[in-house]
């Protein structure tokens, strides 16, 4: 919300009207992000290795990945630090979208912060059972996309892509589907991170791909061309 503290300075200074457009909020939220890893990264990495926080290598995977073992693991705490100190400073908090995000976003990071504990403490890579964080994230994606749906923020209307006028009404099916689809692309990250443990370069991947994604959906003219549903301010 440091954003909207700055833009009521654009009565005396004009340049502060720059905060009202997304594209520059996007940019500087970016390397928000970029200097809180910069900043805050040694110290934290120090900190893992000092815990002795190592990941523990599955021999069922490549013999070159077994190099990796004994690699600071966690690492995705830092990750969502640094996703949340951009959020609280560039975006807008008052949108129901923004909230359902961070619910899935933190809630998964929750399991997965779990899961490693277990993993580090009992020395294995077993974790969490399959089932049971599959339970927690469909029922954290079903809250919150039912959420969005009661309250009108979104709508049970699924359009495919390129195709003009082929749409599909699911109603309160649209919870499942969509559940499926976020737990689905989730665990996509997590199944390729779950040979070594290092999952920065899937992450690199996967956002670079929502970051696309947004964009189109949030630029009317983008979405109505590809007959892809406008979200404003995505």
């Amino acid at each position: 919300m440091l954003y909207k503290w700055l833009f009521e300075f654009s009565d005396v200074f004009s340049f502060f009207n720059i905060f009202r457009y997304i594209t520059f909020r996007s940019f500087i939220a970016f390397f928000s992000s970029f200097l809180a890893c910069v900043i805050i990264g040694p110290y934290f990495i120090r900190r893992l290795v000092e815990k002795q926080v190592r990941q523990t290598i599955r021999d069922d995977g490549p013999e070159s990945h077994l190099k990796k073992a004994g690699t600071p693991t966690m690492g995705g705490a830092f990750v969502l630090l640094s996703v949340l100190i951009a959020t609280v400073c560039w975006v807008d908090l008052t949108n129901p979208l923004v909230w359902a995000a961070l619910t899935c976003t933190f809630g998964f990071g929750f399991i997965g912060y779990w899961d490693d504990w277990l993993k580090v403490s009992k020395k294995n890579t077993k974790g969490l059972s399959g089932k049971f964080r599959l339970f927690w994230e469909f029922l954290l994606s079903a809250l919150a996309i039912g959420y969005l749906l009661h309250s009108g923020n979104i709508d049970s209307i699924v359009n495919v892509p390129f195709l003009k006028n082929l749409t599909f009404d699911l109603g309160w099916g649209y919870v499942l589907f969509a559940s499926l689809v976020i737990v689905g692309c989730a665990n996509a990250v997590n199944l390729t991170d779950g040979l070594d443990g290092l999952a920065i370069f899937p992450i690199i991947v996967c956002a670079g791909t929502f970051m696309l994604f947004s964009y189109v959906a949030g630029h009317s003219e983008i979405a109505q061309y590809l007959n892809i549903p406008h979200m404003s301010g995505a």
